[in-house]
């Protein structure tokens, strides 16, 4: 199937000398919406992943977005290392409680930063940063932070980080083992109760475990869950069919709708690692049938990205794409894409 080349367009569109605007309406960035943090974190992340794989022209646009977004990182940051997430249009913070989702977000962009070193400034911004917030990691209680963590923590040590990462990485990869201990069954290879959204972290997160501390036990656990969810996401074309928002998924009952271009990547990315490690060519298939969700290999033949602008549709619905484009899909496909490059070039 035919796909247009990559285009930052959007991304540069949806970001202003604040950060990226959370929403769209179409393609037009929705200001009463504001920002959250989560999103400056993705967008970071896409930065970093395209940073050396693009022209010049579209490096120094990505640079001076990567800057923006870091900057918001540090503001956002409270003094005891956590993050805020939501912000109004004027910059004010919106009513919430703390984000495990989101402080784990901000842990694996500064890692990513950290072990990228797109410049000293940049890389010492990032460092200070994590380090403020790697305190408030013994505090998570949610296993999407902890595999955003164990993520984070697995590339740093992976990396040569000047402080050893193992034992925390241990205590965070037994937790999340022992709600798989918990709620798994023989026909039920997961972490939870319910499968509800950006269900791939997890087996993504214990994959990372599984490369730094070397224990079976774990990259059984992360290919069985991994192998599970591939097995739930895909239509009877082979085609990704990701677990809809409307609904979830429980035993004996699956959502098919709202298809969240997020957990597509999540998805990819969980593949991407497992194929990194294993080198089985069933996870590069997921990869690339992942990339295609985007460009119509779906459920109604619908494209998702827009050719003239790079930018994304938020979901799948029954009746077609939703036509709002906004930060989170954006991030989802450019990530996408470059996860999918990545991967080929392991091949090659």
């Amino acid at each position: 199937m035919e796909r247009p080349s990559v285009r930052f367009d959007h991304l540069e569109k949806m970001t202003d000398d604040t950060g990226i605007l959370e929403h769209g309406l179409g393609s037009i960035p929705r200001r009463n919406e504001g920002y959250s943090t989560d999103d400056q974190a993705r967008a970071l992340w896409v930065c970093l992943e395209w940073s050396g794989s693009c022209g010049k022209e579209d490096q120094k646009r990505l640079g001076r977005l990567a800057e923006t977004y870091i900057a918001f990182l540090l503001w956002a940051q409270k003094e005891d290392g956590h993050f805020h997430n939501n912000f109004a249009y004027d910059r004010s913070k919106e009513p919430e409680t703390p984000s495990d989702d989101c402080l784990g977000r901000c842990l694996w962009a500064c890692a990513r930063a950290m072990a990228a070193k797109p410049s000293p400034s940049f890389a010492f911004a990032a460092e200070s940063i994590f380090r403020k917030a790697l305190g408030q990691a013994h505090h998570m209680r949610y296993p999407r932070g902890w595999a955003y963590a164990l993520a984070a923590s697995g590339l740093l040590q992976r990396s040569g980080y000047d402080v050893d990462l193992t034992n925390r990485i241990r205590e965070t990869a037994e937790r999340l083992a022992g709600l798989y201990h918990r709620h798994s069954a023989p026909d039920w290879s997961w972490y939870e109760p319910e499968i509800t959204y950006s269900n791939a972290l997890l087996p993504w997160g214990m994959l990372w475990a599984y490369e730094i501390l070397k224990r079976t036990d774990m990259l059984d656990i992360a290919l069985s869950s991994l192998d599970f969810l591939i097995g739930l996401s895909q239509n009877d074309a082979g085609q990704i069919r990701p677990i809809g928002s409307k609904g979830w998924c429980r035993p004996g009952d699956r959502a098919l709708w709202d298809q969240q271009p997020i957990d597509v990547m999540k998805l990819a990315l969980a593949a991407a690692k497992a194929y990194e490690l294993t080198k089985m060519p069933k996870y590069e298939s997921v990869v690339t049938k992942c990339r295609d969700w985007f460009y119509g290999g779906n459920d109604l033949g619908a494209p998702m990205v827009h050719e003239k602008d790079g930018s994304c549709c938020d979901g799948l619905n029954a009746d077609g794409p939703n036509v709002n484009c906004g930060a989170e899909a954006v991030v989802s496909y450019l990530l996408t894409e470059a996860i999918y490059e990545k991967t080929i070039n392991q091949q090659a």
